[in-house]
């Protein structure tokens, strides 16, 4: 089974798209900034020791920089597609660095940190390498997720930890709404259902996986903002079939005007729903073995089969 993403993009629109927006990015995410905290927060109620972590999509360094005050023994490694926004993060990195070796006892040892511009689905690591993944808002610009978290198990060690977030389908439901008024273009990203993503963690095999949904809901005095917003973070349209022309004005200002009917006191609602995600790496790895010329078998332990299925009927 493959979970492929509706109106699929190219990885290389969505490296030039972050690529320009690295400059911006931190003055413009608000939502990013306070998703990438509500997740780290969870993790308060988690016991982990992890000793190498690998931020993926870790953006300008909101993760990475949060990761590194949680767990100061641990190895981060920030891993994200787009070169100018880990060199931000790298600069975030050196100075959070710095100031710490300054002062005394605030780091038990020096941290390594490692800075990797690499694909979420084809991670450059070995097998069985990783104690934890930490991934903020990043999972909807991969396109198939069964690759993905296939991948995301491969790397992670027996007994390793996999927390995420991502963005569900109600996330734009207004500006998307309003651009179907006026154009059968796409003109608005497509995200996951959540009921995708929890298949596609099923079938990697991932241990007491558990999800949960939140809205967050941010007003705007006027819907040029929100657009100029969504590219500022390298959140604007990226899909294949999207308007390729120049968006013209009057199309535009029919757009401004079928957005009008979700005007409320506050101004101009824009919904983000944000999916929130964790699970385990079965502590007992899965065996491949051949059974025959061109055939593979993958066994479980029945523990492991009642665990997985059980988190599923939950």
């Amino acid at each position: 089974m493959t979970n492929v993403l509706p109106q699929p993009f190219t990885k290389q629109q969505v490296r030039d798209s972050f690529n320009k927006a690295a400059e911006t990015y931190d003055t413009f995410a608000i939502v990013q900034r306070e998703v990438c905290e509500r997740l780290l927060e969870r993790l308060d109620y988690i016991k982990v020791e992890p000793q190498i972590i690998l931020d993926i999509g870790a953006g300008t360094g909101q993760g990475s920089q949060g990761l590194a005050l949680q767990y100061p023994d641990a190895r981060i490694i920030s891993m994200d597609l787009a070169e100018n926004m880990l060199l931000k993060n790298r600069d975030k990195m050196q100075l959070q660095s710095s100031i710490a070796d300054k002062v005394k006892n605030l780091f038990k040892s020096k941290q390594a940190h490692q800075f990797v511009c690499a694909d979420a689905e084809q991670l450059p690591f070995a097998d069985a390498s990783m104690d934890m993944i930490f991934s903020s808002l990043t999972i909807q610009w991969c396109s198939d997720l069964t690759t993905l978290f296939n991948e995301f198990r491969r790397v992670l060690k027996p007994g390793g930890l996999l927390m995420f977030t991502t963005l569900g389908t109600q996330t734009l439901h207004e500006l998307r709404a309003s651009w179907a008024a006026v154009s059968d273009k796409v003109h608005v990203n497509q995200f996951a259902d959540m009921l995708d993503i929890g298949d596609a963690l099923y079938h990697a095999q991932v241990e007491n996986p558990v999800m949960d949904n939140e809205t967050i809901v941010l007003n705007y005095q006027t819907i040029k903002q929100i657009l100029i917003e969504l590219k500022a973070v390298g959140a604007h349209n990226q899909n294949i079939g999207r308007e390729k022309a120049l968006t013209g004005k009057n199309r535009l200002k029919a757009m401004y005007k079928a957005y009008e009917k979700f005007r409320t006191g506050d101004g101009f609602p824009v919904t983000y729903e944000v999916l929130y995600g964790h699970a385990w790496n079965p502590a007992t790895p899965m065996q491949t073995t051949q059974s025959g010329p061109n055939e593979q078998q993958t066994s479980i332990s029945l523990a492991q089969l009642k665990s997985t299925l059980g988190s599923r009927e939950r």
